[in-house]
């Protein structure tokens, strides 16, 4: 969606600042065992506090109708984790997913957390996977092309040995979860790529596996898991193009952003 200034482009900031006040809170709630179930619930009762609803709770594809609150993926678990009984472990990587609707406009953001503590080598793919997605945000600039979001983000990532999943990617966002364009987190030669203008609004979200890219989807409909069994992580903000440098609405304090926004 393209915001002119005015009252919806304030209503989606506040939308954008209520799903990464819950995502800071259900982060900080993570430890062993803790169930992905308690979690969701958590988040669910955060998101109703601040007025909002859950952007995912219900979603559609198909048939199927997402049932959970929040998506909630664990180790090799790549996107759209169902909460469940299972207890986090100390040495787990959990990625969460938090999208809120409020006020008819929606904030989505992601980020990986390790489940007490974790190895080198998870600690490593989340580092490069958060790095990456700032790499693609620097390149959210007017005038250029979401491709250059996208190149960004795959060089950084592979000059790291890591891969990318090519089946997910990054969407327009607005008054719906999903709009155009499509913000691929690598370039595709000979596709045209949208121009990024003032008031248009992303949710960036490499997906990125510690092995090879190709992913599987579970019997339960919805999560995906990396086909190797290797570690997934996923990092997410909500990014408004401006005249000057991006605007990253889902960063809430008191983290510092590490761009000058």
């Amino acid at each position: 969606m393209v915001f002119k200034p005015g009252p919806e482009l304030e209503a989606m900031r506040n939308a954008c600042r209520v799903a990464g006040l819950v995502l800071n809170e259900v982060a900080a709630a993570v430890k062993p065992g803790v169930t992905t179930k308690e979690l969701d619930d958590y988040a669910a009762e955060r998101i109703k506090y601040y007025g909002g609803k859950s952007a995912f709770y219900g979603y559609r594809v198909g048939k199927l109708k997402y049932p959970c609150h929040t998506c909630l993926s664990i180790n090799e678990q790549v996107v759209h984790g169902l909460a469940s009984k299972r207890k986090l472990a100390f040495g787990d990587i959990l990625s969460i997913d938090i999208g809120v609707i409020l006020d008819g406009f929606v904030g989505d953001n992601a980020r990986t957390v390790a489940v007490g503590g974790c190895s080198v080598e998870a600690q490593r793919l989340m580092d490069i996977t958060e790095t990456s997605l700032y790499k693609g945000i620097e390149q959210a600039i007017a005038g250029n092309r979401v491709r250059d979001i996208s190149r960004a983000i795959q060089q950084y990532v592979e000059s790291h040995g890591c891969s990318i999943v090519r089946e997910f990617v990054g969407h327009g966002i607005g008054r719906k979860m999903h709009e155009e364009p499509q913000v691929p987190n690598f370039v595709e030669p000979g596709i045209g790529s949208a121009l990024l203008v003032p008031g248009l609004t992303l949710a960036i979200e490499p997906m990125v596996n510690a092995g090879r890219p190709e992913v599987v989807l579970l019997e339960d409909g919805w999560t995906i898991v990396t086909k190797d069994g290797s570690l997934s992580a996923h990092f997410e903000h909500t990014v408004l193009i401006t005249e000057g440098q991006p605007e990253i609405l889902t960063w809430v304090l008191p983290k510092p952003s590490p761009l000058r926004v």
